[in-house]
């Protein structure tokens, strides 16, 4: 697998290197310790296809202006039999160099021989990443937030495979602590309305109707019904049709139980319903995960204890009026957090620090990566802070800080209630939009970014849509390939490539090229967003190549056969593009 620019890039360090020893040698300049220098791709393509600042950067040390440092270099550039053809002084003392033409033909041809493939880095050298993402509460439906992590988080999984990691994903399933408390007295609260009278009189005018049920309930909460539903409670139409089919079940016989026993029924009926729920409708939006880590395997294994033991016994941890207090001020924090209160609970974020050590200590992860959403900022330093007390590296554990996203429809936000539980949930969502669109819209910006998702767009068949439009470049090629086909023009096994010298053709090559190095920017950054943009500026050059190079009515049969196997490049390109963002190829549009 290769990388060709950055290939040419590590020659042209290694040439212009070479010629500062000729010049040391013929004592053209002193030999003195010389500064890094950058080698860039610059915007302007007349300046060449790489430029160097080596001048610039070496004036001080050389006592020289640039300009004459740059035209001495100039002079002892050795480029017979490379992949340079040429290079020129610009401005100051940049030096600008212009690439063979072989070697663009060399980039068709790495495309084709590695087809599938072709993309794929050794960046990672096989590298253990665990990338959490989601992690929804399971009390509940996965709500748009979730939607963005998804899309976000497996497509991260998947850039770092692509990059030569060993990429697993991993769902955290938080089935302990207050959120189940909360859950199971929801529960136990709608539950026991069902069992009064009104309730039974409901489910029986009901029966075939939930959503006439759940309406009825909410119109009738504290109006005819025993008792209002307080505020600390799920008021979602979920929790409803959970008690309702709990209740048709077991009928009023936990009624009269205890309430621990009766939340916990209810609590065991429900919450692995709501996980299978969560599996079900990620796998639908194609996440599968490697593993579900149960927050309650923690308590079980009395990880908490450990952890908190751990950091006592360090003499990171204190306790004061019966609690324990860990010393966040030692690692640059504002103020001391309590760990265990004085009631012998932990605080919620015990059981995450003994999570995050299971991943990188009992589990051996290299780097552990969460996708969470921004709302989370202050709670990233208090568990890396409790991370370092545990002598675990904290750089190992990185977090994608995710920005909200609004939905947006005929130009206007649209509304969610939070008190009637009536929002726009991942499975509503993909109901109303493609899968394809989802998941290509919540990567076309970075995490970091807030996100307007026009669901007008999203439906679209048009060259607004991103999405449409790099599917339907693929499907364009496609049907080309198809037509040729069909008049009796196949596929050439070779071609003479060095044909390929439109300047619409030389921008589109420069560009395949460039999916090596996009994708381990993407690894780097953690940003798949780049794979999206990569994906839309290759459809937009390869339209461009396509409206103004003809295939079918080339000159000559040699410049066709060579421009049909750039199509297939182009293709195979896109191809390898969208299975990272496991977006559909469509052959026909």
């Amino acid at each position: 697998m290769s990388d060709l620019i950055n290939s040419a890039s590590l020659r042209l360090r290694e040439i212009i290197m070479d010629a500062l020893g000729v010049l040391v040698a013929e004592e053209e300049i002193p030999a003195v310790p010389l500064p890094n220098f950058n080698i860039e791709i610059p915007a302007d393509k007349s300046h060449g296809d790489f430029a160097a600042n080596t001048a610039m950067v070496c004036a001080k040390a050389l006592k020289m202006p640039p300009r004459k440092i740059a035209e001495l270099i100039c002079e002892k550039l050795f480029l017979q039999g490379t992949i340079f053809e040429r290079a020129e002084v610009a401005g100051p003392g940049f030096l600008n160099f212009f690439l063979s033409r072989k070697w663009f033909s060399d980039v068709v041809q790495n495309v084709l021989s590695e087809g599938k493939n072709y993309g794929k880095t050794d960046l990672g050298k096989g590298k253990k990443v665990l990338v959490e993402f989601v992690s929804a509460n399971p009390t509940g439906p996965m709500h748009i937030g979730n939607a963005r992590g998804g899309a976000i988080g497996d497509c991260l999984a998947s850039v770092l495979q692509w990059a030569g990691y060993h990429a697993e994903r991993e769902f955290y399933v938080n089935d302990a602590g207050n959120q189940i408390e909360k859950f199971g007295k929801s529960l136990e609260l709608r539950y026991l309305q069902l069992c009064s009278v009104n309730g039974q009189e409901l489910i029986a005018r009901y029966k075939a109707d939930n959503e006439k049920l759940c309406s009825e309930i909410y119109s009738q909460s504290g109006e005819g019904m025993t008792f209002e539903m307080p505020e600390d409670v799920y008021l979602g139409t979920d929790i409803i049709e959970h008690a309702k089919n709990f209740y048709d079940i077991n009928g009023s016989s936990f009624e009269s139980t205890s309430e621990e026993e009766r939340r916990k029924a209810l609590v065991d009926y429900a919450l692995p319903i709501n996980i299978a729920g969560l599996e079900r409708d990620l796998k639908k939006y194609r996440i599968v995960y490697d593993n579900w880590f149960r927050e309650s395997t923690v308590h079980a294994k009395n990880e908490t204890k450990l952890v908190v033991d751990k950091l006592i016994e360090a003499g990171k941890a204190y306790e004061q009026d019966g609690a324990i207090w860990f010393k966040a001020t030692e690692y640059g924090l504002d103020k001391d957090f309590v760990l265990k209160r004085s009631n012998g609970l932990y605080t919620y974020i015990v059981p995450d620090i003994a999570y995050h050590y299971d991943k990188l200590v009992t589990r051996n992860f290299d780097k552990a990566i969460n996708v969470l959403g921004a709302d989370h900022h202050g709670y990233v330093p208090r568990l890396k802070a409790a991370l370092n007390a545990l002598g675990v590296d904290e750089t190992k554990l990185d977090v994608v800080l995710m920005q909200m996203v609004m939905l947006v429809r005929n130009g206007e936000v649209v509304k969610l209630s939070k008190r009637s539980g009536k929002a726009i949930t991942l499975v509503t969502l993909l109901d109303e939009i493609p899968i394809d669109a989802a998941r290509f819209f919540f990567n076309l910006r970075e995490a970091n970014s807030q996100f307007e998702f026009d669901l007008d767009l999203a439906i679209e068949k048009s060259s607004q849509n991103p999405v449409y439009y790099v599917q339907y470049a693929h499907a364009r090629i496609c049907s080309l390939l198809k037509n040729l086909s069909e008049e009796g023009v196949e596929i050439p096994q070779s071609a003479d490539l060095d044909l390929l010298d439109n300047p619409h053709e030389i921008e589109l090559i420069r560009h395949l090229a460039s999916l090596p190095g996009e994708i381990n920017l993407a690894a780097k950054s953690y940003d798949p967003s780049k794979i999206t943009k990569y994906s839309v500026d290759l459809a937009t050059l390869f339209h461009r190549f396509y409206d103004a190079c003809s295939v079918k009515n080339a000159e000559t049969k040699e410049l066709m056969d060579a421009r049909i196997l750039l199509c297939v490049a182009v293709r195979q390109t896109l191809r390898n593009a969208l299975e990272i963002l496991n977006i559909d190829r469509p052959e026909k549009m």
